[in-house]
């Protein structure tokens, strides 16, 4: 992985995460700028997808288990499209607070991520 691109994933689901919170209980329902913030996160989350696939081949390759990486990867770029469904289904203030919280489990996992890719060693 490449660490400013995991500062930028983390700190973009952290945003994410506290404007989709934040907006939550103030009692707002799902809009586009909650739904577009998941979708922000989703795009990173894809990009890193194609990070981990080219990374090996230009001699970045990861010290820790690599399944391991993949099933949080592959975790990770299901939570987005699963929080905005259960939004746009519930249409309710909560589900922006979903949202949110969904974005903080990324922010965590993408730093998992990395500490598998870059510290632990097989």
């Amino acid at each position: 992985m490449i660490f400013w691109f995991t500062i930028t994933q983390v700190s973009v689901a952290c945003a994410a995460g506290l404007l989709c919170t934040v907006l939550g209980l103030a009692g707002r329902r799902p809009s586009d700028l909650s739904v577009g913030s998941q979708g922000l996160v989703l795009l990173l989350l894809l990009a890193q997808v194609v990070i981990a696939i080219v990374s090996p081949f230009a001699g970045n390759p990861p010290t820790g288990d690599l399944l391991e990486y993949w099933v949080y990867l592959v975790s990770a770029v299901l939570i987005p499209p699963a929080a905005v469904v259960w939004a746009l289904i519930e249409r309710g203030r909560w589900s922006t607070v979903v949202m949110g919280v969904a974005s903080f489990a990324i922010a965590v996992m993408v730093w998992r991520m990395h500490v598998i890719w870059t510290i632990q060693v097989a």
